[in-house]
C-alpha cells in the first residue's frame, strides 16, 4: 500500500499504532488505509445509494422473476462481447430465438415473457456469447444452481424459481457472548459409506453429533460449486450456486435451519481469492476477453493455484463478490464466512515472500483494492447481522487484520492460527518428548498481536489430505489399525491418546480467543482424505468419516471422542476463551510441566514420557483450598485415573508467596478450581 503524504495531518490517534509503537513508521499508510476505505464509501453512496444498495447485483443481474410483468429478467455483464443470446430448453437451445440487447455500460439484458417462453424450476439454461475471440455457451456469472450431466459430466445453468422454504428459526443470530467453537465439515464426506454425502444427510446424523460434543458453530466446506470434486470445494466456478452435489437449494436451507434450532451458528467458508481456471463452467474469459473479471496478464493467474485472481479494482468484480455474501447471508442465513486464502489477496505475491519485519506488510507488493474490498466486505456483512462472524485465513500476521476499520484496521473478527499445526507437526517429527522445550511451546501458542482475535487449532482438513498427516496419525500410524482395542496393551497408542488430548486441550487453552477441528479428528479418525480420482480409481474409500468408529466400546475411539467433548463443555461453563489474562505459574524444562492460570482456572500439563512427581510445589495467585475438577487422566478418557478428584489441597504460605503441594503424574493434564 503506496503512501499518500500530506493529508490531515493533524488527525486523530490512531488506535492500532497506538497499540503496536512499531508501527509508528507506517502510520501514512495505515492512514491510507482508513482514508481510502471511506473514499471508497463515499463513492459508493454517491453513485449506488448505499452499500446494501451497492451489494444487491444479484437482484438485477441473472435470471429474476418480474412479478407485475409476468415474466423473467436476465440479464449479464459482459463488455468485451460482440453478441449475447440466452438460451435452454424453453427456446429449443436456439442462438437466434432469445437476443438480448446491450447498454452503455456493457450490460446486456433480456426479458422473456410467460406468454412467449415456459420458464420453470430447474428448467437448464446457458447464454451465448459471441466475440472477438469466438463464440461460446457460458454458464451465467449469477446463476443460482448448475446440474452436472452424469453421462459427460459437463454443468448446465439451471434457473431457480423463488424458495418456498419455511424457515423455522428466522430470528436465530447466534451469540457473540460464546466464544466460537468451530466444527469444520464438509457435507460431501460426511457420510460412513463411500459416496457423496447430501444435505440432508448432514441435517439428520452429523449435527446431532456436532450437538451432542458441544460445538457452537459449524463451519461448512465446498458450498459453492466446483466442477472438481476433490479440489475441496476450492476451485469455484459458480459463486451464487449451493453444489447440487449435495441435494437442492432448499435442502441446504434446512440444514442451516436445524443447527440454528439447535443453537448452532453456520458460516460457509467463502472462496473470493480465486476462481477456476475452467472457461466451460466458471468465468474465465467468460466474454470472451481475459480480463473482465480478472487481473489482465501473467499477474492475474495463482501460480501455485492455477487458478485465476480477480481484479478488485473494478466495480463491477466487487459488486459481484460483495452481492454474493449478501446473498448467503440472507437467502441462506448463513451467521457469517471464513474467509479462505487472505494472504493471496493482502500481497501481489500472494504469501511466498517471509514476513520477517513490519515493513513487508505496507511496500508496494501489497494490494491495495483487496484491502479496500475486504473492509467494505466486513462493513456489509456486520452492517446485516451485527451477530455475524468473520475470519481470516491469514498466515502473513497482517497487522490490524482483526481490527476496527476505524481503528485502522481490516474489520475481521478473527484470524486462524495457522501456525500452530505447523509447530505441531515439526516438533512430533524432530523432537523427542523427553526435550521438548516449554518456553518455546508458551511462546508459540501465547505469541499474537494484542487485541486481535484469534481461532485456535492444533489441525484441521489440511492436514487430513493425502500427503499429509493428522495428529492421530502423526503419532500411532499403523498401530491405529491392530492396536485399538481396549483390551489391546500398547505403548504406541497409550502415547498417542495421551498426547492427543493433551495438545489439543493445551491449543485450545492458551492459543487464541476460538477453537476449530476438522470432523473426525476429535475421536483420532484413522484414514486420511483422498477424493475419488484417476489415481485411486475414483474410489471414495477415504472421502468419508468412519463415525462407528467412536461409538464402539470395544476400541479406544471412543477415549478421545468423551476427552474432546467434556473439555468443550468445561471451557464454555467457565468462560475460559473470553478470560482477558493468562498467567505463567510455573514452568519446568527438566520434567515437562508447564502451568498457567487463565480465568478462574488452574491447568497443569505435565508432558514428560516417565517423570511423574510426588509433591510438585508450585505458585498460585490466591490462597485458599483447590480441587480437581477436570483430568485427561480419567479412565473415561483412557487415563489411568492417578489424579484424584476428592482431595481438597490447602495452600501454603512459602517464601512469602501461597504455593500448592500436589501430585503430577507424566504425559496427563488437569485443572484446578478455587472452592
Amino acid at each position: 500500500m503506496q503512501s499518500t503524504k500530506g493529508k490531515k495531518s493533524k488527525a486523530k490517534e490512531i488506535a492500532l499504532i497506538k497499540d503496536d509503537s512499531w508501527l509508528e513508521p507506517f502510520e501514512p499508510q495505515v492512514r491510507d488505509r482508513i482514508e481510502w476505505f471511506e473514499e471508497h464509501q463515499d463513492f459508493i453512496k454517491k453513485n449506488f445509494g448505499s452499500l446494501k444498495k451497492f451489494a444487491r447485483a444479484h437482484e438485477y443481474y441473472g435470471f429474476n422473476y418480474d412479478k407485475s410483468k409476468k415474466g423473467w429478467w436476465y440479464r449479464e455483464w459482459a463488455p468485451n462481447a460482440n453478441r449475447l443470446s440466452v438460451i435452454g430448453d424453453f427456446n429449443g437451445w436456439n442462438t437466434e430465438a432469445s437476443i438480448m440487447e446491450r447498454n452503455d455500460f456493457g450490460v446486456w439484458e433480456i426479458f422473456l415473457a410467460d406468454a412467449d417462453y415456459k420458464i420453470e424450476n430447474y428448467s437448464l439454461v446457458k447464454v451465448h456469447i459471441q466475440s472477438d475471440n469466438g463464440n461460446l455457451d457460458r454458464i451465467p456469472a449469477y446463476i443460482k444452481r448448475v446440474e452436472q450431466d452424469p453421462a459427460d459430466h459437463s454443468f448446465c445453468g439451471q434457473v431457480v424459481t423463488e424458495s418456498t422454504y419455511k424457515w423455522k428459526n428466522k430470528k436465530f443470530k447466534g451469540d457473540n457472548k460464546q466464544a466460537p467453537m468451530i466444527y469444520e465439515a464438509h457435507v460431501g464426506m460426511a457420510t460412513e459409506e463411500g459416496k457423496v454425502g447430501t444435505y440432508l444427510e448432514f441435517a439428520e446424523n452429523v449435527l446431532p453429533r456436532i450437538k451432542k460434543l458441544g460445538y457452537n458453530t459449524i463451519q461448512l466446506m465446498a458450498v459453492q460449486e466446483h466442477p472438481y470434486y476433490g479440489s475441496f470445494g476450492y476451485h469455484v466456478s459458480n459463486f451464487f450456486a449451493p453444489s447440487s452435489r449435495f441435494g437442492t437449494p432448499d435442502e441446504l436451507r434446512q440444514l442451516v435451519d436445524t443447527a440454528h434450532g439447535m443453537g448452532i451458528r453456520v458460516i460457509m467458508d467463502i472462496v473470493h481469492s480465486h476462481s477456476v481456471k475452467n472457461p466451460a463452467e466458471g468465468l474465465h474469459e467468460f466474454d470472451g476477453a481475459a480480463d473482465a473479471y480478472f487481473i489482465q496478464g501473467p499477474n492475474g493467474w495463482h501460480p501455485d493455484w492455477d487458478s485465476r485472481l480477480f481484479n478488485y479494482g473494478v466495480i463491477e468484480v466487487e459488486r459481484f463478490l460483495l452481492s454474493n455474501l449478501t446473498y448467503w447471508l440472507e437467502d441462506f442465513q448463513f451467521d457469517g464466512f471464513r474467509f479462505d486464502g487472505v494472504t493471496s489477496m493482502l500481497y501481489h505475491h500472494h504469501g511466498s515472500e517471509s514476513f520477517d519485519n513490519y515493513g513487508k506488510y505496507f511496500d508496494e507488493s501489497t494490494d491495495s483494492a483487496a484491502i479496500i474490498y475486504l473492509q467494505t466486505a466486513n462493513k456489509l456483512i456486520h452492517s446485516i447481522n451485527a451477530k455475524a462472524l468473520t475470519v481470516a485465513e491469514d498466515m502473513s500476521g497482517m497487522p490490524g487484520a482483526c481490527r476496527k476499520i476505524e481503528e485502522g484496521g481490516i474489520g475481521f473478527d478473527y484470524r486462524l492460527a495457522m501456525g500452530t499445526p505447523d509447530y505441531w507437526i515439526k516438533l512430533l517429527k524432530h523432537t523427542p518428548d523427553q526435550d521438548w522445550n516449554m518456553n518455546e511451546l508458551w511462546k508459540e501458542l501465547t505469541n499474537r498481536r494484542a487485541k486481535e482475535k484469534t481461532i485456535a487449532y492444533a489441525e484441521s482438513h489440511d492436514q487430513a489430505l493425502v500427503g499429509d498427516k493428522t495428529l492421530s496419525f502423526q503419532l500411532m500410524d499403523k498401530d491405529m489399525y491392530t492396536a485399538m482395542s481396549v483390551d489391546s496393551q500398547s505403548l504406541i497408542i497409550d502415547r498417542g491418546v495421551a498426547l492427543h488430548k493433551m495438545i489439543r486441550f493445551i491449543t485450545m487453552t492458551l492459543g487464541g480467543e476460538g477453537y476449530l477441528n476438522f470432523m473426525g479428528n476429535e475421536f483420532g479418525h484413522p484414514e486420511w482424505i483422498d477424493f475419488p480420482r484417476e489415481g485411486n480409481n475414483w474410489d471414495y474409500k477415504y472421502a468419508r468419516r468412519q463415525w462407528s468408529l467412536s461409538e464402539r466400546e470395544d476400541l479406544k475411539y471412543k477415549y478421545m471422542n468423551n476427552f474432546d467433548s467434556e473439555m468443550l463443555n468445561l471451557l464454555k461453563d467457565n468462560n475460559t476463551l473470553n478470560a482477558k489474562k493468562v498467567e505463567q505459574l510455573n514452568e519446568d524444562e527438566d520434567n515437562n510441566v508447564i502451568m498457567f492460570q487463565k480465568g478462574t482456572l488452574i491447568f497443569v500439563f505435565n508432558f514428560h514420557p516417565e517423570n511423574s512427581i510426588e509433591n510438585y510445589e508450585f505458585y498460585v495467585p490466591k490462597a485458599g483450598k483447590y480441587k480437581v475438577i477436570f483430568s485427561s487422566d480419567d479412565k473415561e478418557f483412557g487415563g489411568y485415573d492417578r489424579i484424584s478428584k476428592e482431595i481438597v489441597y490447602k495452600t501454603i504460605k512459602k517464601d512469602g508467596v501461597d504455593k500448592l503441594n500436589i501430585f503430577v503424574p507424566n504425559r496427563a493434564a488437569f485443572v484446578l478450581k478455587k472452592v
